[in-house]
């Protein structure tokens, strides 16, 4: 088999052509050309509930949408970019701008109709009651 040598435009093209794709299959961070985020989560499974705590800094609770179903949760909502130029100058921003959706599978059967949801200091709380069914859930292990 003979080597064949590349040039140095090939690979350049050849690694801008795969970042292209991995752009539009992965969520977009630190960017803000108005692309979406995907804001990080932390979910804590108890006896009688689930507490989900998601990080969404710098917006308004009312720019904030939860849906609840009996096993998952969305969560979304857009920040807008402001804009303040004054004078001349570079800006450089990296804070996340646009519009987010999270979908988060949950571990059992809830109550979607007693959610409570409280946004304080960027994070927002759920406390997700778990369906009664799931709380008096015994299940019997046989040993082999």
């Amino acid at each position: 088999m003979a080597l064949i040598p590349w040039e140095l435009s090939e690979i350049d093209s050849l690694q801008r052509q795969m970042n292209r794709i991995f752009d539009r299959i992965t969520p977009t961070y630190g960017n803000n050309n108005g692309s979406s985020f995907v804001p990080a989560a932390e979910m804590n499974e108890t006896a009688e509930g689930i507490h989900l705590k998601l990080e969404i800094p710098g917006m308004n609770p009312q720019d904030i949408g939860i849906q609840v179903s009996a096993n998952s949760v969305s969560i979304s909502g857009k920040r807008e970019q402001e804009i303040q130029m004054q004078g001349e100058g570079v800006t450089r921003s990296e804070f996340r701008y646009g519009s987010f959706e999270r979908v988060i599978t949950l571990p059992a059967r809830v109550q979607n109709t007693n959610v409570s949801a409280e946004y304080k200091d960027g994070i927002l709380h759920l406390n997700i009651p778990k369906a009664e069914e799931e709380k008096n859930k015994v299940v019997k292990v046989n040993i082999g």
